[in-house]
């Protein structure tokens, strides 16, 4: 990929933005298309910042020059072209850079790449709403991620040994305790780990398989456990956990039946999202999340309800 024009020095009113603008700079040969969605969510939030001061116009300018400039490189991506593929492809690729970092805190090995993984992955979630407004279970995963890289930033830093896993989280962090979690650099190559790389695209989608949700309340819901490393343990002898899967409300099928249901272009796009849920919950395994999307999605194309 060409290399972009570098940006002006960041206005004051704009430091917020700062961690999503060097995540989007990591990821320009490592991923375009977070890097790209990094900047957008940047440009986003800026406008509503500050628009008008000649400092922040010049540095918007700038940034609007670099989006226009990787659209051109990524016009023929569908993550770029489709705004329900790019919400997945960012979306899935902060999941991943989540579970590592979980993985490897359940697993008591704190270190400078997981605390990045986990502040990164809150960012990313940040980032996902150019898409539009959050679900529940990513505002979780964001607040426990970033509360997570703050923790253990800060016991590293005193020398104390973090406690592993989920454990109960203290009040709101500070916002300068969270930026100084997410400021160690990245390394050139990913750490060699026997269960993952740093680097979400080399985790393979197996990692995903027999996923087991341990109880604790003060964890995401779908936040999820450490798989079994090599240990001779096979994934065919991963057993998953049973669940309660909610029934088919029986009034769907009565009104498939029913016609002149209008559609509007809104309501199809958030049936698209519905089941877009449902792939992400299926890929923990949540059976009754994944079940609960798709009846929503279903209703709504039926009745044109919710």
């Amino acid at each position: 990929m060409a290399a972009l024009a570098p940006l002006p020095p960041l206005p004051p009113q704009f430091k917020s933005l700062q961690h999503h603008l060097r995540t989007a700079q990591e990821h320009d040969k490592r991923d375009p298309v977070v890097a790209y969605y990094c900047r957008l969510y940047a440009m986003q939030t800026g406008m509503k910042i500050d628009s008008k001061t000649p400092e922040c116009r010049k540095f918007l300018s700038k940034l609007m020059d670099q989006l226009e400039a990787l659209k051109k490189q990524l016009g023929d991506n569908e993550a770029i072209t489709q705004e329900i593929v790019g919400c997945a492809h960012v979306e899935s690729y902060a999941l991943k850079m989540f579970l590592y970092a979980d993985n490897e805190d359940r697993a008591g090995r704190f270190h400078k790449n997981m605390i990045k993984s986990f502040y990164t992955a809150s960012l990313l979630i940040d980032v996902l709403t150019v898409f539009g407004e959050l679900t529940d279970e990513n505002m979780k995963h964001r607040k426990y991620a970033r509360w997570k890289a703050t923790y253990i930033h800060n016991c590293l830093k005193n020398g104390e040994t973090p406690q592993a896993g989920p454990i109960g989280m203290d009040e709101e962090s500070n916002d300068e305790e969270n930026e100084e979690a997410g400021t160690s650099p990245l390394p050139t190559h990913p750490p060699q780990q026997s269960s993952s790389a740093y680097d979400p695209s080399n985790m393979p989608s197996s990692s995903y398989t027999g996923i087991q949700i341990p109880p604790g309340a003060h964890a995401p819901a779908n936040t999820p456990a450490e798989v079994p490393h090599s240990t001779g343990v096979t994934g065919s002898t991963i057993q998953p956990t049973p669940q309660n899967i909610p029934a088919v409300d029986p009034a769907l099928f009565s009104t498939m039946s029913i016609g002149d249901v209008r559609l509007t272009p809104e309501d199809f796009a958030r049936a698209q999202k519905y089941c877009k849920y449902a792939g992400s919950a299926l890929q923990y395994e949540d059976v009754s999340t994944a079940v609960q999307n798709l009846q929503k999605a279903l209703k709504l194309l039926t009745t044109g309800r919710e």
